[in-house]
């Protein structure tokens, strides 16, 4: 994972770890406000690095000098509408002065771009709002077999506890010990 933020914002990253799948921050950078500097960073980090998740800060308000969503947009293969409104929707419950956010979400390649405010706590509020659907996506992203739907249970037995909050999970390790292969990161289950 990666984040181009504040110490705060770093901060925060690191106390969804856990709830992320582990995930940590791996990169900073300090940007400079022009379309091409931007590009290159995203670039760089998504197609040579191949992070999961890069998270942007700042640059998504009226003045002349916000260009991040411009610079994020050309480099989408796929936009994350449903990702920007629940920002939106989480950060007019505090300000209304949110609804000038022009912030962009979407796909390049395996990796999630996200565009946050530049206000350390509104990051921790909107990655708070996200965190119900996040790790789903990451794992989504990284093309994940298991992961089709919440409620995907062709390897669950009747009489096998299955934690409600982590379904995929019960029921690919239910698979693996069926099929005597221990659980890989690269090795999904067999269903089609």
């Amino acid at each position: 994972m990666l984040i181009a933020s504040g110490p705060k914002a770093v901060d925060v990253v690191n106390s969804l770890s856990e709830k992320l799948g582990g995930a940590k921050v791996v990169a900073t950078a300090v940007v400079s406000d022009t379309i091409h500097e931007i590009q290159e960073v995203l670039k760089s980090w998504s197609d040579e690095e191949k992070v999961h998740l890069i998270l942007t800060t700042g640059g998504t308000g009226f003045t002349p000098r916000d260009i991040t969503p411009e610079a994020t947009l050309p480099l989408l293969h796929k936009q994350a509408p449903g990702i920007v409104q629940v920002m939106l929707n989480k950060s007019l419950q505090v300000t209304p002065t949110a609804m000038l956010s022009r912030a962009a979400a979407g796909i390049r390649g395996s990796t999630l771009i996200i565009n946050m405010p530049g206000n350390p706590n509104a990051v921790a509020e909107c990655l708070d709002a996200l965190m119900p659907a996040l790790p789903h996506a990451l794992r989504q992203l990284r093309g994940d077999k298991r992961e089709k739907h919440p409620r995907h249970l062709p390897h669950a037995t009747p009489d096998s506890p299955i934690i409600t909050a982590d379904v995929w999970t019960t029921s690919f390790h239910a698979a693996q010990s069926r099929s005597g292969s221990h659980v890989s990161e690269h090795k999904g289950c067999s269903c089609d």
